[in-house]
């Protein structure tokens, strides 16, 4: 019975695709529903405390390693599990008001279906193995939603760029697992975690103490490609070309949550090299202020969401290094409310000004539509920390984490949390308040029940979400440490510079009134990328060309055949028939026989 948590959205995908999908209605029903089915099952586990382990089968037995195809549902699987499926529902019911007149509204219900399907496998799995199967199907299932309205090239190369950056880091994963295996012999989390918590290292490890940290960079390469973390945030940006809820889906619980996800649950493995542990938080700490800074100069709604995003995992990532998996696991939930109504919101938006993305096109939404703008201010304020709302309490819990681990790591966290603020209500500002900037709002109008219904739920959890008990079933007890009313009268701080310097910059401004290259161009990262790995590539493609060309195939075949033809030719005017030609070439061998005798043999006589 617990199974019904991963098979339904598996069931929904096959029906849609290879019976349903000529009745689009009944397509959108049966997807629907499969996720309520997933969402129920999800709540059942939760409140039997996240203590089962559900029915397994071997699927490899092998000599040395043995993998079955079972699940978990621990606290973290169960919290995770309620997480994906609840907001995915959200976001299932909203996508049927967003894609309602598209053409390929089957298709795109069948893809959320099998998206729905391949995430959640990744939370149950019980071994690297299984995880990493669905872990790529999760890759295929964003190149197929990214890319849905492949007529676009720009979709189209979206969604090739991030299936191409994530095989990166898969690749990094996939090392590691094998890592894992070969140290210490087994792949099952249960059978890891009673190796590691016994103490004794395997002889891999213990003759070769490097090795531990290659096996947890690698583990980490893959969170750094499916969670976009530096260097491999590329991706997430462009996959905005994606329909609106799948940017929802993708960037607020699923997909690139998937690798904080993972580092929590290998994390005994993990802590066992400092040095990993240092270069997650480091890298988290970068993500996070970097992709904050290029906010504050993006002018697409979606896009600002996305650095958002980026810089938000950067957070939790950061937590994860510091050792606060508890705390990276408690934002993660509450950030899955909060960006899942801020990304619906911008899709309310997009939707009733015929898919106008650009903010300075906006302004004046307020009045038209209400339920849009009030809910969108709600995320807003969870996500840049006000007081009482659940994003508050989640990044204080890192910000402490931090404060308490490592000051220059708490220093960047505590100015991106600024930043945050200041660029939300740059975008809140420009996009709701003061008067029209455009024609565009002119026709503008709220959003049909179907798509603000869900804004209101999660509104609702982003309020309420961190009263729901997730510190407790966590065992996240930060309040009784040292340094949090340090940390939250900062943090208080931050919120408030950056609400200020967002409202008094752009309340009243008809442009960009700050003009910084560096943050609008992306730090030039695409551009770097291109210089150095495309123009890199193709340039040692065309040396390779030449190499082939001239080397391999002028001078080493052809060349080859040449020396043939020539010598054939030398040799076949030897063989002309003519009998006083012979006898020439006679008579010269004889003096040169003669003149070899005489000049280099006579000594030796």
């Amino acid at each position: 019975m617990n199974w019904v948590v991963l098979l339904a959205p598996l069931i929904s995908a096959v029906l849609i695709t290879l019976v349903l999908h000529p009745m689009k209605k009944l397509s959108v029903l049966v997807s629907i529903l499969a996720c309520a089915v997933s969402f129920l099952a999800s709540l059942c586990l939760f409140y039997n405390n996240g203590a089962m382990h559900l029915s397994s089968i071997d699927w490899l037995d092998l000599p040395g390693l043995k993998v079955q195809i079972g699940g978990m549902a621990d606290h973290l699987a169960c919290l995770m599990l309620l997480v994906v499926s609840g907001v995915g529902l959200c976001i299932h019911i909203f996508a049927y008001g967003y894609m309602k007149e598209d053409p390929g509204l089957s298709r795109f219900f069948a893809k959320l279906s099998l998206f729905m399907f391949s995430m959640l496998g990744i939370v149950l799995a019980n071994n690297l193995v299984m995880m990493f199967i669905f872990w790529e199907l999760v890759g295929l299932s964003s190149y197929l939603l990214i890319g849905f309205w492949f007529q676009r090239p720009s979709a189209a190369e979206a969604a090739k760029k991030a299936f191409i950056v994530n095989r990166l880091g898969d690749f990094g994963f996939l090392l590691g697992i094998l890592g894992v295996w070969l140290a210490w012999g087994t792949v099952d989390f249960k059978e890891l975690s009673q190796q590691v918590a016994s103490g004794h290292l395997p002889a891999l490890l213990a003759n070769n103490p490097f090795a531990v940290t290659l096996i947890g960079i690698g583990l980490f390469m893959g969170c750094v490609g499916k969670s976009a973390q530096f260097p491999l945030h590329v991706w997430l940006p462009d996959a905005m070309e994606g329909p609106t809820p799948v940017s929802a889906l993708i960037h607020a619980a699923t997909m690139v949550a998937a690798g904080v996800y993972m580092l929590c649950r290998v994390f005994f493995i993990l802590e066992l090299s400092h040095q990993v542990l240092q270069v997650i938080a480091s890298l988290g700490a970068l993500t996070a202020i970097f992709a904050a800074l290029i906010a504050t100069q993006q002018n697409d709604i979606k896009r600002i969401l996305a650095y958002s995003t980026l810089s938000q995992l950067g957070y939790m990532v950061m937590a994860v290094g510091l050792g606060a998996t508890q705390a990276a696991m408690f934002h993660l939930s509450t950030h899955a409310f909060f960006k899942a109504l801020l990304f619906l919101g911008a899709g309310s938006v997009i939707h009733s000004l015929h898919h106008e993305q650009d903010i300075w096109k906006m302004g004046g939404l307020w009045k038209k539509m209400p339920v849009t703008a009030w809910t969108f201010l709600i995320g807003t304020l969870a996500l840049t920390g006000c007081p009482l709302l659940s994003g508050f309490f989640s990044k204080d819990a890192i910000l402490l984490a931090a404060f308490q681990h490592n000051k220059l790591v708490f220093s960047v966290g505590i100015i991106t949390a600024g930043l945050t603020a200041y660029y939300m209500f740059r975008l809140f500002a420009v996009a709701f308040l003061g008067k029209p900037r455009s024609h565009a709002v002119d026709h503008a109008h709220e959003s049909p029940l179907v798509m603000t219904a869900p804004l209101t739920i999660l509104a609702a959890l982003s309020v309420f979400g961190a009263l729901f008990g997730q510190e407790e079933y966590l065992g996240l007890e930060h309040a009784n440490h040292g340094g949090g009313w340090i940390v939250m009268g900062l943090s208080v701080c931050m919120f408030v510079l950056g609400i200020s310097g967002g409202l008094l910059l752009y309340l009243k401004s008809r442009e960009e009134p700050i003009h910084i290259s560096l943050f609008a161009n992306k730090f030039y990262s695409d551009e770097l990328y291109e210089a150095i790995f495309v123009n890199g590539q193709q340039l040692l493609a065309r040396l390779l060309d030449w190499v082939d060309r001239w080397i391999v195939g002028g001078f080493l075949v052809r060349g080859s055949a040449v020396l043939s033809t020539i010598t054939g030719e030398v040799l076949r005017l030897l063989q002309g028939g003519n009998l006083s030609a012979y006898v020439m070439v006679f008579i010269v061998g004889v003096v040169f026989l003669c003149y070899w005798v005489l000049v280099y043999l006579k000594p030796l006589f």
